[in-house]
């Protein structure tokens, strides 16, 4: 595992805009504030059971959890009682998710792999895979896009089940940024928001009570694009959700979810 101890996005931050990137943003210092920033509590009562009953009403037990970040789906879904493999491109953040679990009684089984490479370094099937936290807009390059989507439908058993999400980044090109402050990152006292944004970067500020401030570098792929891409690789049914809600207006959500079927029972 390659640790790495602070942000770097060189010279001219606004340029850094391509999918390898993302290792070197999850620093160790971020790594051990990313918990604040979410407050497990407030999102665990924000998002509800929606997750675990999308899973559990499609008969999903096993669950790769692709975007593990500091645990929190992983821990849930473990008490819930999936079979659940947490992976990220972070060691930091893997490291951070394993401490967390140990905290409530759990050990993760953990792997720390790269998306594009998944059918390399993963053995196996699974009837679900997540991937949440806007974490599918680290990828900057189209192909990127479509090859992490081929190898997360061939990770999946004949019936599975893809959940992705991405923040409302149509209604941010358009109309500017908004947030309710409700979802994902529920944390109190820390400030996320847009930096710069243009239709090819969103370059988001993450600031902490302690005055500690730190930057994450997302393409805004709009909902449709994604949905089509899910399409165009093999998935037979995309269900598109607004802030967990099945009816919204499109104004509306602060982030998508997108429940893909590779082939509906």
């Amino acid at each position: 595992m390659n640790f790495v101890k602070e942000q770097d996005f060189g010279r001219d931050p606004i340029a850094v805009r391509h999918s390898d990137h993302y290792f070197l943003e999850y620093a160790q210092s971020f790594a051990s504030k990313w918990d604040e920033l979410i407050d497990w509590r407030r999102r665990a009562e924000s998002e509800g059971d929606f997750f675990i009953n999308t899973l559990k009403d499609r008969g999903k037990s096993s669950v790769l959890d692709a975007a593990t970040g500091t645990g929190f789906h992983s821990v849930r879904l473990l008490k819930a009682g999936f079979d659940v493999v947490s992976v990220d491109g972070s060691a930091d953040m893997l490291l951070q998710a394993f401490h967390n679990a140990g905290q409530h009684g759990l050990v993760l089984k953990t792997a720390h792999t790269d998306w594009r490479y998944l059918t390399r370094d993963l053995y196996g099937q699974y009837g679900a895979i997540i991937c949440l936290g806007n974490s599918f807009t680290h990828l900057f390059n189209e192909g990127d896009r479509r090859k992490t989507l081929a190898e997360f439908y061939a990770m999946l058993s004949h019936d599975g089940l893809l959940i992705l999400d991405q923040r409302n980044y149509d209604h941010m090109l358009d109309k500017g940024f908004k947030c309710k402050h409700k979802y994902y990152y529920c944390g109190q006292n820390v400030r996320a928001e847009p930096e710069h944004l243009d239709h090819g970067l969103a370059r988001f500020a993450y600031t902490f009570s302690d005055n500690s401030k730190y930057y994450l570098n997302m393409c805004p792929i709009r909902k449709d694009y994604v949905r089509n891409l899910m399409y165009e690789v093999g998935f037979q049914h995309v269900e598109t959700y607004g802030d967990f809600q099945e009816d919204f207006h499109e104004d509306d959500p602060d982030f998508f979810i997108h429940i893909a079927e590779k082939f509906p029972q």
